[in-house]
């Protein structure tokens, strides 16, 4: 029974990350894994609990070494708020090291969620149902590492800051052209870059967006 659920779990993670989630159907999963759809609705009901279970089997133990490298961190400050930096690294790590370690299916399952963010918003219910106690709690070390930042701006900028992950760990496959400088590195060296950029993203000046917004608001003072 194990195998069963396990050989419908790969299958259909290799199918989602060839061919996308929409891409792929629960007639095809059931073929490439030699199973009856009985199998599928047995274990997990539907194509999306079935997707659920697949980014929980991968993503969960990075999420256990994400909180305990952060009460690691936390502990080691003594009560004084993280380091940015510090932040970053115990939420980004382990994700890395999860992504480049073919043991833990990361490859595969890198691809898979490059390809699920960019067929809408099936990622970010998922995010939303299964991951937001994790999220809540490095929400709290950046406000402290942060007081400065108003919440909605913090937030904004966590939002953006998970986009420059996630594409950071699919790697540098979108850029390998001809005339382009950027190639794939070593896992340490992209997360210290990563580490680097988010860091200075977030501590960038409230109201430094203004400048943008100021002409249009100017023009209708003027009329």
């Amino acid at each position: 029974m194990a195998d069963t659920k396990e050989r419908i779990l790969d299958t259909a993670e290799r199918l989602f990350a060839a061919q996308g989630y929409a891409g792929t159907s629960l007639r095809t999963i059931i073929s490439e894994a030699g199973v009856n759809l009985a199998a599928v609705h047995y274990h997990f009901h539907s194509k999306e609990a079935l997707l659920e279970a697949i980014v929980l089997r991968r993503a969960e133990p990075a999420n256990r070494e994400r909180l305990e490298l952060l009460e690691r961190f936390e502990r080691e400050a003594g009560g004084r708020p993280l380091a940015l930096e510090k932040v970053i690294e115990a939420f980004a790590a382990p994700a890395f090291r999860v992504a480049r370690d073919p043991a833990r299916g990361g490859p595969l399952f890198r691809q898979m969620i490059g390809r699920l963010y960019a067929e809408g918003d099936i990622m970010p219910r998922i995010l939303a149902s299964h991951f937001r106690p994790l999220l809540e709690r490095f929400g709290v070390a950046l406000q402290r590492a942060l007081p400065e930042l108003p919440p909605e701006e913090l937030y904004w900028r966590i939002h953006f800051a998970f986009g420059a992950v996630t594409q950071a760990l699919r790697g540098a496959r979108d850029w390998e052209v001809a005339d382009s400088p950027l190639r794939e590195s070593g896992a340490e060296l992209t997360l210290n870059r990563l580490i680097a950029f988010i860091s200075g993203g977030l501590r960038a000046p409230v109201g430094i967006h203004t400048a943008i917004e100021q002409p249009a608001d100017a023009g209708t003072r003027r009329n």
